[in-house]
């Protein structure tokens, strides 16, 4: 299974957070099963103070793009992204509106 790791920081502001958690705490199922038909087979979401840190462990049929295809074409996910928007905001360094940031590895053991 192949895993990524991505990046993305939060509005720093501690209402907008707790309620970012909550919404976290009740993922919509729609979104749930969103994740699940694209191949993601695992997803843990960290946070330390605004910054998240998202690992997936993804099938073998897994592609950012087929995912990003499905997400356009689904009404439900975008209301979720709309709504997440609220609470998110790029990271420096990247255009206006791009969320979450593929990390590279630099190390293993």
């Amino acid at each position: 299974m192949k895993r990524y790791c991505l990046t993305l920081d939060l509005k720093d502001d501690p209402a907008l957070i707790a309620e970012y958690e909550a919404y976290h705490r009740q993922v919509w199922p729609e979104i749930q099963a969103s994740i699940k038909g694209a191949g993601i087979r695992h997803m843990d979401i960290y946070r330390w103070g605004n910054r998240l840190f998202m690992i997936m462990e993804v099938d073998e049929n897994f592609s950012f793009e087929q995912k990003a295809a499905m997400d356009a074409g689904n009404p439900k996910v975008q209301e979720w992204e709309e709504l997440m928007w609220k609470y998110q905001q790029a990271l420096p360094g990247v255009a206006a509106g791009e969320k979450w940031q593929l990390m590279e590895r630099i190390f293993a053991l």
